[in-house]
């Protein structure tokens, strides 16, 4: 990746890869889970907190070494052991379950190996197999022109019974090309002992799709964004230019939504039916309330609570606020830090003053007021319901139920010196040329 950041921890739709692949095993409700890393402990620690053990490869001496790491976290365990990869994000929990089925079927597989069937099978190490039996794993660089003739690869994902995964882990050599302890090797060292082996093969080979470097990482964010835009139409959205709207992996939208061309979820959004959502809206950890419009190039940050009707306009910055039932705030305006009342409007140019570089302060508008064009509120401030602030105002004090609120400078009048402004400055520029 050429990053500072640890490669497993790169987002596909705002979501780090490595979450991606745990959400799935998440499903399956592992006793326990195991990370291990060649570098990079403690970001992986930081991400992951207490819901992982990190074990450390170092030196990384192959696939089969890398497993081996984990066996110190797993010595008082007693089970079946899925070995994932944290850059092979996307491997579903139903892939999952069948190579845990797979393993305690009635033949009593040592191994179950994920293979897979690409269309160009490239340098994929190879599984030779009868049926579902394994007869051979073979890694590409060692395999004869024959083995490498067959598609059917090896995805790098088995399963296995704790104790049988760490037997045959002790017995694997390096007498290969490449001089690496190669994982798929334990398959070989079970068929030699007469003990049988297994391939479930996935029907979708991006399932098993590896991630390494920022071109496949782009790849599988477009092949991700596909998969969401079409679940969001068949559940029954309006997607007007489906390749130009980008989703958040956990983007909620609901029924009858209409969103334009150019549209950005950012993480934490929920969107109700029948919103219409205009072009060029970025949303992050905000709620949409049903019939609710909003854009076009409106922007929602975090906190943001846009209500049942409510209208969010063009070049509209809502942070941390609610935004009331048929409220309206229709253009050029900043709300922060605000609660905005039922039916309110809020002109254009409105903005909440409510940070003083120091402290956050929050602005409450009641049901009904009307604020006029170019308003700014001096937070903390309170407007009363059905009250009314001039346009250009800036409001410091509270404005009570009812009540107008104008906070002008007197204008000055001067009969006749615009007249006699350009008189002069003509004369003079005419002196000037001449």
């Amino acid at each position: 990746m050429k990053s500072d950041t640890h490669k497993v921890l790169h987002p596909i739709a705002g979501r780090p890869m490595l979450e991606h692949l745990l959400a799935s095993a998440a499903e399956l409700t592992p006793a326990r889970q195991v990370v291990v890393a060649g570098h990079g402990r403690d970001q992986l620690e930081k991400a992951l907190g207490a819901r992982a053990t990190i074990a450390v490869q170092d030196p990384q001496h192959g696939t089969a070494h890398a497993v081996q790491m984990a066996q110190d976290a797993l010595a008082d365990f007693d089970g079946d052991v899925l070995v994932l990869y944290g850059d092979v994000p996307f491997v579903t929990a139903a892939t999952m379950r069948s190579m845990i089925e797979r393993l305690h079927a009635a033949d009593a597989p040592k191994v179950v190996v994920l293979g897979f069937e690409p269309d160009d099978a490239l340098a994929y190490g190879r599984v030779i197999a009868r049926g579902d039996a394994i007869v051979k794993m073979v890694e590409f660089k060692d395999a004869t022109e024959a083995e490498r003739a067959t598609r059917l690869c090896n995805s790098g994902l088995l399963a296995a019974r704790s104790g049988d995964l760490f037997a045959l882990l002790a017995r694997v050599d390096n007498n290969n090309a490449q001089g690496e302890y190669y994982l798929p090797d334990i398959v070989n060292i079970a068929l030699a002992d007469g003990d049988r082996a297994a391939v479930v093969v996935t029907a979708d080979p991006d399932e098993v799709a590896g991630i390494n470097s920022r071109a496949e990482l782009a790849d599988a964010e477009r092949r991700w964004q596909d998969r969401r835009r079409a679940q969001a139409m068949a559940d029954g959205a309006t997607l007007i230019a489906p390749e130009t709207v980008w989703f958040s992996w956990d983007t909620q939208i609901g029924r009858d939504v209409l969103i334009e061309p150019n549209v950005v979820f950012g993480p934490g959004v929920s969107v109700a039916d029948h919103v219409t959502i205009h072009a060029f809206s970025h949303l992050e950890g905000a709620t949409v309330a049903g019939k609710a419009e909003l854009g076009p190039y409106a922007r929602l940050r975090p906190g943001a609570d846009i209500r049942a009707k409510a209208k969010i306009g063009n070049f509209v910055e809502i942070k941390k606020a609610t935004i009331g039932e048929g409220a309206k705030v229709n253009h050029l305006s900043y709300v922060g830090d605000a609660e905005v009342g039922a039916g309110a409007n809020l002109g254009a140019g409105t903005i909440t003053c409510n940070y003083d570089g120091y402290f956050k302060y929050k602005t409450v508008i009641g049901e009904r007021a009307f604020i006029g064009s170019n308003s700014a509120l001096i937070a903390p401030v309170r407007i009363g319901k059905d009250a009314i602030v001039a346009a250009g105002s800036a409001v410091s004090r509270d404005v009570g139920d009812g009540e107008l609120r104008l906070v002008r400078a007197e204008q000055m009048v001067k009969p006749g010196w615009a007249d006699r402004f350009h008189d002069a400055m003509k004369k003079k520029k005419a002196e000037k040329q001449g």
